[in-house]
């Protein structure tokens, strides 16, 4: 007879689910006597004490599941949003401004494209630069009257209202003034054609006008909305020309007006798509004309001598860059002045803003009548185009940061719903502005050499400072430093939009 080892008493739970047992390990205080059992003996009765293991149900499942989902939830920490990397990343972070911006951009590029091109065609087919320069000063002086009216009529009845059809009527003003030039009209239609192009919107105001509107009560970024805009300007002033003459002398004549046709439909339909982010009108402004406004008549004119300062430089720098026998690097040296601007705006945005709007305005007034003089130093002391261009490059650092702070005046003094017609003013002295300045600049050329020539743009910015010390604290507080919202095609500081330099 064997003994078998002693047997283990063992302790049943339910299982969980079916009520059926679960093993426990072996306590000491619960063993028993050794049992003897013969090869004979039956088995021990009673009930079977083995564990029973058993798979859970999906009720068991759906439980546990639903368990850990709220553990998860009451552990789970809200993740902080990353502030921005820089002030521009907080731009674009509103929904639809990444859109309406890119049509916008669309929509200014062949703002620098038009003249160029119209020159172009004209001078190639006619083979006379004076009718080309007179077709397309007949447009400037045609703009500077019907601007004004085209913004009146967007700040009362809305950007989409106004900009889609008043664009579509500018498309086939230039449509109409290439056919004229490609059949050989008679030379009256070339005027009749590009004087419709008049009725192009002020696209770069209307951009401005919405970033007032998305951040009426965050001046900083509004700040820097505005300095991106002027910073948008030049860029499209560097590329526009260069684009227009690459297209019309690599395909066909024709082919910048047609190209910025297309592109300016394309930029205003896109533009004016985006519904969410456009500013109401004001249907019915009960406020006067901005020309009446205090401050607003001696503030214009400082922007009819900032004009003068442009369109002087521009006619200067070409005709000193023939005299040195490389006529064809006035428009590279010229994009040097306005990438510095570019970049300076850029910068100019990341920053605050200190201390009020007139000493600022004041400040940049005084810098850029310094600045204009090193391209006159360049010009009279070495005689090399080289330095001249790294010149220029200076002289453009001093020209966005004074331009937003001039503008960020005129949006002070407009009355409440006619801030797309002041703006349009603004823009309108400066295209005034560079008419004179570039008849000054072309005569003092004539009358004496190019080196003298780059004494315009100098007296032109100084003239400008004077006029801004005469009536600086004059106005100061007569408006608030920012309004609280911005009509459909108003504009914030900063609204040099679609002027040539």
């Amino acid at each position: 007879m064997r003994q078998s080892p002693p047997n283990r008493c063992w302790t049943v739970r339910p299982a969980p689910g079916d009520g059926g047992p679960m093993p426990q390990q072996p306590s000491e205080q619960t063993r028993t006597p050794p049992l003897t059992v013969t090869g004979d003996s039956p088995a021990p009765a009673g009930p079977d004490l083995r564990p029973r293991l058993s798979k859970p149900t999906r009720t068991t499942r759906a439980t546990q599941a639903t368990q850990t989902t709220q553990a998860t939830r009451t552990n789970h920490t809200p993740r902080v949003p990353r502030p921005p990397r820089t002030p521009y990343h907080r731009l674009f972070a509103v929904p639809g401004a990444r859109a309406f911006t890119l049509g916008n951009l669309l929509a200014r590029l062949p703002m620098g494209m038009f003249s160029v091109s119209a020159v172009i065609m004209i001078a190639g087919s006619r083979g006379s630069y004076a009718l080309a320069g007179a077709v397309t000063a007949t447009g400037l002086a045609a703009t500077a009257l019907v601007a004004p009216w085209t913004a009146r009529l967007v700040d009362r009845h809305g950007q989409a209202r106004i900009a889609v059809p008043a664009t579509a009527f500018a498309v086939l003003g230039s449509l109409a003034l290439l056919l004229c030039v490609r059949f050989g009209a008679p030379d009256w239609t070339l005027f009749a054609a590009y004087a419709a192009t008049a009725t192009t919107p002020n696209t770069g105001g209307m951009s401005r006008a919405r970033w007032a509107h998305l951040f009426r009560a965050d001046p900083d970024a509004a700040h820097t909305a505005n300095s991106f805009e002027q910073a948008a300007d030049e860029l499209c002033f560097m590329l526009g020309p260069v684009c227009a003459a690459f297209l019309c002398t690599t395909l066909f004549p024709e082919a910048g007006t047609l190209v910025a046709g297309v592109l300016l439909m394309t930029g205003v339909l896109v533009f004016a798509a985006q519904r969410s982010t456009e500013p109401p009108p004001q249907r019915h402004p009960r406020s006067k004309s901005p020309v009446l406004a205090p401050g607003m008549p001696p503030l214009l004119l400082g922007f009819l001598a900032t004009g003068a300062v442009f369109g002087s430089m521009e006619v200067v720098t070409i005709a000193f860059a023939d005299a040195q026998g490389h006529r064809s690097a006035a428009g590279a040296v010229l994009a040097l002045q306005a990438a510095g601007s570019c970049a300076a705006g850029l910068l100019y945005g990341a920053l605050k803003p200190a201390g009020p709007a007139e000493r600022r305005h004041r400040l940049g007034l005084a810098a850029m009548t310094v600045t204009m003089s090193l391209p006159l130093l360049a010009a009279s002391l070495t005689g090399s185009l080289p330095v001249l261009a790294g010149a220029l490059l200076l002289a453009g650092t001093a020209t966005a940061p004074t331009m937003v702070t001039g503008m960020a005046l005129v949006q002070r003094r407009t009355p409440e719903g006619r801030l797309n017609e002041g703006m349009t003013l603004a823009v309108t002295g400066l295209l005034g502005g560079i008419a004179c300045g570039s008849a000054a600049g072309g005569w003092v050329v004539e009358r004496f050499s190019s080196t003298a020539g780059y004494v315009v743009p100098v007296a032109a910015a100084a003239t400008a400072f004077t006029l801004s010390v005469l009536i600086s604290g004059r106005f100061r507080g007569s408006s608030p430093s920012f309004r609280g919202s911005a009509p459909s095609g108003g504009s914030n500081p900063c609204a040099n939009s679609d002027a040539p330099h």
